[in-house]
């Protein structure tokens, strides 16, 4: 892993990282499923247009089509749409906490539904992750938090694990920019039409808002994916997604910077447990690869 390598994966981890607070400070002004859609239509336009400018075609394979489909729904529809939902209740940090639990999640999942073995080290990661998430959710019940807010992120995350052990690799063959537009239009009819059924269209205009808007579009949408399939190809996706061990820490730092969100003892020790259990699962993939 090289100096660039490394860099990219900062930045992913930052950009990425960088989404709950922009999603925040969105859904404070707009409904979060109907919002969702529109910023879907218009990246996944974009990412077809960049697609088809770079020469690549949206005759996919059935592999392709099937991750388009799986992860539009999993990733957009629900991931972040239930994501968005849950933060016009619950704070962008904690969002960001349980949605960096995901390599977690898959790696438990892939154990329990496909009989991956996991080392002393992997179970080592995992107990300290969702110990991490243990000792801060216990901390905020004290403080109120809303549980309903925190069942949609729990199932949002679960979700995108699923999606993930489901298509791991359906992206070979190419036309990976198409797929990623497509994808992301998958997800944004389906929030059209949850939209419709559960939301009002009312949506407070305003420069913080519009800015948080676009950032999103572009910076969390399609540069950190442009990013991370870049990162993926230079490393592989095994190291790659050793980057992920820093999304908590990011995740609470930038919603504490930007939103003013409070962060106490047990959030601070509680992340630093986060990053340290996700880093133990990741390695001892490397390690695994490496055998």
């Amino acid at each position: 892993m090289d100096i660039r390598a490394i860099g990219m994966g900062l930045l992913f981890a930052l950009i990425w990282s960088s989404a709950f607070t922009s999603a925040r400070i969105i859904v404070a002004d707009a409904p979060p499923l109907m919002i969702s859609a529109l910023r879907f239509a218009i990246a996944g336009t974009i990412g077809v247009i960049i697609a088809r400018a770079l020469g690549q075609s949206w005759h996919l394979t059935p592999a392709q089509w099937r991750a388009t489909i799986i992860f539009g729904l999993c990733q957009n529809a629900l991931y972040l749409g239930l994501y968005f939902t849950a933060m016009t209740t619950i704070e962008a940090s904690l969002a960001s906490i349980i949605a960096s639990t995901m390599p977690l999640i898959v790696a438990l999942l892939g154990w329990a539904a496909k009989g991956e073995k996991l080392s002393k080290m992997a179970v080592s990661g995992l107990v300290l992750g969702f110990g991490g998430v243990v000792m801060i959710m216990a901390n905020r019940m004290g403080q109120g938090v809303d549980l309903f807010g925190v069942m949609l992120c729990v199932i949002g995350a679960l979700a995108l694990a699923i999606a993930t052990l489901s298509v791991s690799n359906a992206s070979s063959g190419g036309n990976v920019m198409m797929i990623v537009g497509l994808q992301m239009l998958v997800g944004s009819i389906a929030l059209v039409f949850a939209s419709l059924a559960f939301e009002t269209w009312a949506v407070n205009w305003n420069p913080k808002m519009l800015t948080a808007f676009i950032y999103t579009i572009f910076a969390p949408g399609l540069f950190a994916t442009w990013i991370w399939f870049a990162l993926v190809a230079r490393i592989g996706a095994v190291k790659a997604a050793t980057f992920h061990f820093l999304n908590p820490f990011f995740g609470v730092a930038i919603a504490a910077m930007i939103l003013g969100e409070k962060l106490g003892f047990w959030d601070i020790f509680g992340v630093a447990v986060i990053c340290a259990g996700i880093l133990a699962v990741q390695l001892s993939k490397q390690s695994h690869t490496a055998k």
